[in-house]
């Protein structure tokens, strides 16, 4: 499965009505860090498949959830598992990282 756009439109919807956990992405087009994750979230989304949901929300276009999420730094990952956060993160990390916290996590 490939990352998902969610907008604050549809986040509540996708991300906390998920049946899968979901991992959240508050990033920005400018954000180069958020650059960096990006293709290490693709692959991730790929190998996870239909076990988890990985979902992209662009702070600049979707600002009422970044800040009803606390969001003050970009990337920003959150993961969401039956409508509740249940941890979360700030900064870019190498592919290997994020997969661990992932896997620990969920």
């Amino acid at each position: 499965m490939a990352t998902v756009a969610v907008t604050d439109a549809t986040f509540d919807e996708l991300v906390k009505g998920s049946d899968v956990p979901v991992v959240v992405d508050f990033w920005a087009e400018w954000c180069g860090p958020c650059k960096q994750i990006g293709p290490a979230l693709e692959d991730l989304a790929t190998e996870y498949g239909d076990k988890i949901m990985i979902a992209k929300v662009d702070v600049d276009s979707n600002p009422n959830t970044a800040a009803a999420m606390g969001v003050r730094g970009i990337p920003a990952l959150f993961i969401f598992k039956d409508g509740q956060v249940i941890s979360n993160r700030a900064g870019a990390a190498p592919k290997a990282a994020l997969k661990s916290w992932i896997d620990e996590s969920i």
